[in-house]
């Protein structure tokens, strides 16, 4: 669990720095979206066939980091589209 935590924190912040510009969220923010995107690249690389959904692997690492920064990419324009209405 600890390195679930670990991990999602590492996957957070290297979406945050490969997002370019600066977002507004905080430690708990840039966690939850480490660990949603590394359920997300867990789940595709266990449908890939490379490896279990709990286990750290490269490709899992890669896609959960991808999908990172699309999620903060979602989560940046939904916020944006909210505060100019």
């Amino acid at each position: 669990m600890i390195g679930f935590i670990i991990a999602g924190l590492v996957i957070g912040a290297l979406a945050r720095l490969f997002k370019p510009g600066r977002q507004k969220i905080g430690l708990l923010g840039t966690l939850l979206l480490g660990v949603v995107g590394s359920v997300i690249g867990g789940v595709i690389a266990s449908l890939l066939g490379t490896g279990d959904i709990m286990e750290l692997n490269i490709l899992g690492f890669v896609v959960a980091v991808i999908a990172a920064v699309v999620l903060l990419g979602i989560a940046e324009g939904t916020a944006g589209r909210n505060r100019s209405a």
